[in-house]
């Protein structure tokens, strides 16, 4: 299909910025369009899975802005993009800008959309419900405790991944969280907020064609235990969202006035908030996909892969007329998702078992790792303790719920003991899906 639809695109030269399997897609698609893939980031290939899929990659860190321009020029690249991942958002539009390439944002559009702080004002200049927050100064002053309601979840601004963030329940935690968030931030700035544990948490993403926002994305994460302190790191997700009927009565009008005076042109972005009552209040943004497979999903559901708009525009600063035509329903045509994120416990891996199983199984998408044998997962209550990412698709629960029953009987990661590093229950897993899919829609 790709070389009927793209025939000026054969033999142009694009680069992704990041080698990690996120990326994969994108580096899929690009070269079933008939373009030359080139990949870089700081990641060794044998760590790197859609390096190693690419014609060619480079070492040259995101961030080493000047190298990727000068390698560019000398390789006569056509076009530049990223999809999926936090770090690649703001040099993607500083390369683009030095190579005069065309990108899907401006410099003031990714500065709202990566900074935290920045997209609760632009939030609630535009009407958009956030998540209530405090000063740190409130938490300075001797006495404050009176005007706090715990608890609350200290942040940094910037940050990513869930790193240094940390739930309070008393001043003292709050004064010590803020010198973590602080530490874990590119610009010293932090949020304190309500900690909206127990309300459901939601994303909702948008394909942004000609000024124009198309709905393609709503989803219902489960976070993982405040035990294991994975309270704050999605361990699965689902779709379409349980409160799809309430969004697009309550809140979808605002987000896409708000979309419309950022002034985005073309490109994907996503939102990230808590469900609570009839409306959503947000917390985190972002100018890409969302970084789970969905992508893959929705390519599989409506036949309408929504990586190619976004690498014809990257070459050639256009959209086809077929995807200006095109419509997004987010609904899935009646299917359901499920992507698995099977967290882990601290530990040595010393055995992955299952991972072929999974991948020839029919109602499973794909299914991609984060680790491998030997390497050693620390307790960082981030998405780094996360072991892969499964994806199936199915088309009634019931079998939404056999598939991901039988994952869990072929699916291992042993330490050197032979026990089982995976830390979610079946059970707590079914309960949730039971949870999300059991209202009507």
């Amino acid at each position: 299909k790709g070389l009927v639809v793209f025939m000026d695109l054969q033999g142009k030269k694009i680069l992704f910025l990041g080698g990690a399997f996120q990326h994969c897609k994108a580096v899929e698609t690009a070269k079933q369009m008939g373009l030359t893939v080139y990949v870089t980031d700081y990641l060794n290939i044998e760590d790197a899975p859609a390096k190693q899929m690419a014609d060619h990659w480079w070492m040259h860190n995101i961030y080493d802005i000047d190298d990727i321009v000068e390698a560019c020029k000398r390789e006569q690249i056509d076009g530049v993009l990223q999809i999926c991942l936090d770090p690649c958002q703001k040099p993607y539009q500083q390369v683009c800008q030095r190579l005069g390439k065309p990108c899907y944002g401006t410099e003031e559009q990714f500065r709202i959309l990566t900074d935290k702080t920045a997209f609760k004002r632009f939030c609630m200049e535009h009407n958009v419900d956030v998540i209530p927050e405090y000063t740190e100064e409130e938490f300075r002053c001797d006495g404050a405790d009176g005007s706090v309601a715990y608890p609350v979840l200290v942040k940094p601004s910037d940050s990513r991944s869930s790193l240094g963030q940390s739930v309070c329940h008393t001043r003292q935690e709050v004064l010590k969280a803020i010198e973590v968030a602080k530490a874990e931030s590119g610009t010293g700035r932090i949020l304190i907020e309500k900690y909206m544990g127990g309300h459901d948490d939601f994303t909702m993403a948008y394909f942004v064609v000609n000024g124009v926002p198309y709905m393609f994305r709503m989803t219902d994460r489960m976070l993982g235990s405040a035990e294991t302190g994975m309270d704050r790191v999605a361990v699965a997700s689902i779709g379409p969202s349980k409160h799809t009927q309430m969004y697009m009565n309550n809140v979808h009008g605002r987000v896409v006035e708000m979309i419309r005076a950022l002034g985005i042109q073309n490109g994907p972005m996503f939102l990230q908030g808590f469900v609570d009552g009839d409306t959503v209040r947000f917390y985190d943004p972002g100018f890409r996909f969302p970084g789970a497979e969905f992508e893959r999903a929705y390519a599989a559901v409506h036949n309408l892969n929504l990586i190619e708009p976004l690498i014809e525009y990257a070459v050639t600063g256009t959209i086809s007329s077929r995807y200006l035509e095109a419509e997004y329903p987010h609904d899935l045509a009646g299917k359901h998702l499920l992507i698995m994120l099977p967290p882990l416990r601290p530990g040595k891996i010393h055995k992955i078992l299952g991972v072929q199983e999974m991948r020839e199984h029919p109602n499973v998408l794909s299914a991609f790792l984060n680790h491998k044998e030997g390497d050693v997962i620390l307790p960082t209550q981030s998405i780094k303790q996360l072991a892969a990412e499964i994806d199936i698709v199915c088309d009634d629960v019931s079998a939404l719920k056999q598939t991901a029953q039988w994952i869990y009987q072929v699916f291992r990661v042993e330490d050197e003991h032979g026990e089982n590093m995976l830390s979610c229950p079946e059970e707590e897993l079914m309960d949730w899906i039971d949870s999300m899919l059991g209202d009507d829609r």
